[in-house]
């Protein structure tokens, strides 16, 4: 049974004020299994005035006390596992692994921060005169509002509000239309496990009217967004314009490169699986693949076959390796990007289709040979595409790896320790993995830089911009 979707604010579970409601829909087979509310004005001025007392309220607790009402929180999502998977399953279309596995994940990011919270410190900054004590005071910077996105409804949020959480803030969720239950359930555990009914809020609706309103409210300090870099450039410049603090996590276009010295066995069954996982709605999917030509068509080989292996159906079905698209726009964009590299010459290796008509699944797919100018080469493609090119010297890689103006996560593969030593210092990237897949971690970093946003929403450096920094110097009397 799919559950009834409600708002929260200030402590209670509703519909908007409006009555209005919109459907949501199950992308395995297309038909409407619930609604959702619609936010307004009138909720959003509700939720706004719980989040300012609670802030009042929950910076007053001391980081030790907030850190064990978190990892109830955390113990909660952990014992509900199976059946919030399943509710993600079915309304996001991933299989059910790895909605499980992204529901148990979330336990442990708020461990993380629940602990990591513990140790905001401040610091005694030597004084330059006798009798005078200077200081540094971490406080809360105030009510936030996060805005998450449908890929991963619990894995994104759960960052932005346990970060809010885990340093006295309060927070105001605008959870993702798509897939609102699975992420209403994790602010049920937060509220199950003793946070305050005011100190979280969550809301769903028309996400521009809702960002439009809460992004220059005066009681919102700290925005916090995952989404597309279009989005969320439009939304960092309005919170510019009322001097809001912002993390931005936006989109990217991951390169991959293989050299000719790497482990073909351990780059093609790490890389297929990171590029099909969730059907490539991944913002750190490797999506460019820079394959040197000595062993490029080994690669493409082992690749393709990798790709024709998946298994695609409904994420309920234990047997499923990959899930359906979001919703039918995500079709129609995965068809303009496969006749584009048609039309420019990139080879098809496999895929390209979507399957049936019934839901949103479409082939894994595999291009070859794809030029620069194509799509494929120039815009994230957020589904089960990947493109492949090949590359002689190894600095044609590190040019195409940096061509673009994205730099959220990049990939290499090589057993030289210099060339691993160049990939490091040469790609433009926030986050960079080596012969594995290791991002993504509570205790790592986790964003990007140039047009992939600015800020990290994992690490110790994930709470630092939920922090102001007070400067306090007193002079004996």
């Amino acid at each position: 049974m799919y559950p009834k979707v409600d708002l929260h604010i200030a402590g209670e579970w509703r519909g908007a004020r409006s009555g209005k409601t919109m459907p949501i829909v199950n992308p395995a087979t297309g038909e409407e299994i619930g609604r959702h509310p619609v936010a307004g004005i009138a909720d959003l001025d509700e939720a706004l005035e719980a989040a300012e007392r609670g802030f009042r309220i929950w910076r007053k607790v001391s980081a030790f006390e907030r850190s064990k009402i978190m990892r109830k929180a955390a113990n909660l999502m952990r014992e509900r596992a199976d059946d919030i998977a399943r509710i993600m399953s079915v309304e996001q279309g991933k299989p059910l692994a790895e909605a499980k596995g992204e529901t148990l994940a979330a336990g442990d990011v708020i461990d993380w921060f629940a602990e990591e919270g513990k140790r905001a410190y401040g610091r005694v900054i030597p004084a330059r005169a006798d009798g005078v004590m200077q200081i540094v005071v971490r406080e809360p910077v105030g009510p936030v509002a996060a805005f998450t996105p449908w890929n991963f409804p619990i894995n994104q949020a759960v960052r932005k509000v346990s970060a809010a959480l885990s340093t006295g803030c309060s927070v105001i969720l605008k959870g993702p239309e798509e897939t609102p239950a699975s992420c209403a359930a994790l602010v049920r555990a937060f509220l199950d496990a003793g946070v305050p009914g005011d100190v979280i809020g969550f809301v769903v609706g028309v996400p521009a009217d809702i960002s439009g309103y809460l992004i220059p409210h005066p009681v919102i300090r700290k925005i916090s967004f995952t989404g597309s870099t279009a989005i969320g450039k439009q939304l960092a410049a309005m919170a510019g314009q009322h001097m809001k603090r912002v993390t931005m996590e936006l989109g990217g276009h991951a390169p991959a490169i293989v050299f000719k010295d790497a482990d073909l066995d351990k780059a093609v069954s790490i890389l297929s699986a990171n590029k099909f996982r969730n059907a490539g709605q991944v913002c750190v999917a490797p999506t460019r693949f820079l394959v040197h030509e000595s062993v490029k068509e080994d690669f493409v080989e082992r690749f393709t076959k990798a790709a024709q292996a998946i298994k695609v159906g409904d994420g309920l079905d234990p047997d499923t390796r990959m899930g359906p698209l979001v919703h039918d726009r995500r079709i129609t964009a995965m068809e303009g990007f496969v006749s584009d590299a048609q039309a420019s010459g990139a080879t098809l290796r496999t895929g390209g289709k979507r399957i049936g008509n019934q839901g949103y699944f479409f082939e894994p797919t595999v291009f070859d040979d794809v030029p620069l100018t194509s799509r494929l080469m120039n815009e994230e493609p957020f589904g089960p595409i990947a493109a492949i090119r090949s590359f002689a010297e190894d600095d044609e890689a590190f040019a195409e790896a940096n061509r673009l103006p994205y730099g959220l996560a990049a990939y290499a593969y090589t057993r030289s320790a210099d060339t691993a030593e160049r990939v490091a210092s040469q790609v433009e990237s926030g986050m960079v993995s080596i012969n594995h897949h290791g991002l993504a971690l509570p205790e790592v970093p986790f964003g990007g830089i140039k047009d992939s946003g600015y800020g990290s929403e994992g690490g110790s450096e994930a709470i630092e911009a939920y922090l102001n920094s007070k400067f306090v110097t007193t002079a004996r009397a």
